[in-house]
């Protein structure tokens, strides 16, 4: 952890020292922390414990629940598959299968080159487009295993 980045995060707590209930910003800490380095590392959560002065029980269970916060490093690009119950029926598990096979990781890994994190959603929200994934944000729907190797294979070159 470079001073710098360190420095940053400490500027940041100390806004919300002389406030009564610290742990009710910590949530908003853990975003600055998350944007600062990418993810949540322990020697980070062990950081912002003693400088809010919260147990480190307490700051790991918030960065822990909640699906947006990262305690591993993730890839430039992120792809969600939707396993929700229209994206499913419509063919989800051969959707997550063909970017396993392409990707040559499983589900919660990272590619070798940074490049991409597989994981899994509950529901997009994205129901009539089914089967859907999303990449840092971005839908892409109706898709076929070929048009998922297609999408890859755009991000690789950085198409999209």
């Amino acid at each position: 952890m470079s001073d710098e980045k360190l420095k940053e995060l400490q500027e940041y707590i100390q806004e919300f020292a002389s406030k009564e209930n610290k742990q009710s910003y910590l949530i908003a800490v853990l975003h600055k922390a998350q944007s600062i380095y990418g993810y949540l590392p322990k020697e980070v959560i062990e950081f912002v414990s003693e400088e809010m002065r919260l147990p480190t029980s307490a700051v790991w269970g918030a960065a822990t629940f909640y699906n947006y916060f990262h305690t591993t490093v993730k890839g430039k690009y992120i792809i969600s598959v939707c396993m929700g119950t229209a994206c499913y029926v419509k063919g989800a598990v051969e959707i997550m299968e063909t970017i396993k096979d392409e990707l040559e990781i499983k589900e919660n890994e990272t590619t070798q080159d940074m490049m991409f994190t597989l994981q899994e959603a509950r529901c997009l929200g994205a129901c009539g487009l089914a089967p859907v994934l999303m990449v840092n944000g971005k839908v892409h729907g109706d898709l076929t295993p070929e048009k998922v190797k297609k999408l890859i294979n755009d991000y690789r070159s950085e198409r999209l």
